[in-house]
């Protein structure tokens, strides 16, 4: 733990709110535990740093920040949170290193954002490890411009206690990495292993709808197909060991086809749907 802890003294929705204006804002070595909502919440922040910060056992979101841009946020634990550790949504120029993210929903989220680098993590014992992903909804239109490098995603087969309508009550349990309607991902020099349902896995966010049970009208402000996702030298192995919580099978590579440009290569693998995934040229 670090040596200064924040805790929810009673029923406070966040533990530190940081709100537009707050540029250049610094938050280094604390604990944030308990609170309603979200440990640490950015929103509209340019220029900032969350380093050193523990996050456990918050309502929604360990690190938060939203509508902000130009952050970084390294060397963080995030742990405990009934949707993500750690959470990129609708910002611009982010970077997630160092960190360490388990026992949540999603371990690490990238929402609607664009220019964001996922480098150097390990993310486990969640319900996904990492989720990059495009939404209907939200202000942000568009997510592209991804880079997932170098991270240890293991392991991320928690329950999924969620509850509908909520979207992430359908992100499937024993999820490595998904990449889901984003634009312009590489998954690239990772070491993806033994998470139950599939270890990298690309697909509409079309695919969620059906899993949630919406229209495809539902979906008409966004384009939601993936384009050009690069999945190349990673290693993803001993993934899919059981059975597939939704119609798609339990795999090390899954591609439910859509969209263009997407690729394969020089991943080590021994499973992947479909058989013959398209090879980058």
């Amino acid at each position: 733990m670090r040596g200064v802890v924040l805790e929810n003294p009673d029923d406070e929705e966040n533990g530190i709110t940081v709100m537009p204006g707050s540029d250049g804002f610094t938050l280094a070595n604390i604990t944030v535990r308990g609170f309603e909502e979200n440990g640490v919440f950015l929103d509209g922040v340019h220029g900032f740093k969350v380093s050193q910060v523990t996050a456990q056992d918050n309502g929604e979101y360990g690190v938060f920040p939203v509508r902000s841009r130009d952050g970084v946020i390294e060397g963080c634990r995030a742990s405990g949170h009934n949707d993500t550790g750690i959470y990129v949504g609708q910002d611009t120029n982010i970077v997630v290193r160092w960190s360490v993210t388990f026992a949540n929903v999603n371990g690490i989220e990238v929402e609607n954002s664009q220019h964001v680098r996922v480098v150097g993590n390990d993310t486990y014992d969640n319900v996904v490890g990492i989720l990059v992903v495009l939404l209907p909804g939200l202000d942000a239109k568009t997510s592209r411009d991804v880079l997932v490098a170098g991270n240890r995603v293991h392991d991320n087969n928690h329950l999924n206690s969620v509850l509908p309508p909520d979207f992430a009550a359908f992100v499937p349990s024993g999820s490595g990495i998904l990449v889901v309607g984003a634009d312009h991902v590489t998954v690239t020099e990772n070491l993806v292993m033994r998470n139950h349902f599939v270890g990298i896995g690309v697909a509409s966010t079309l695919v969620l709808g059906q899993l949630a049970g919406l229209p495809p009208e539902a979906f008409s402000d966004i384009e939601p197909d993936p384009d050009f996702d690069r999945i190349v030298g990673n290693i993803v192995v001993r993934n899919g060991a059981s059975t597939s919580p939704i119609p798609f099978p339990a795999v090390d590579l899954l591609f439910v086809p859509a969209g263009n440009g997407n690729c394969w290569s020089r991943n080590v693998f021994m499973t992947s749907f479909p058989d013959g995934l398209p090879r980058c040229a």
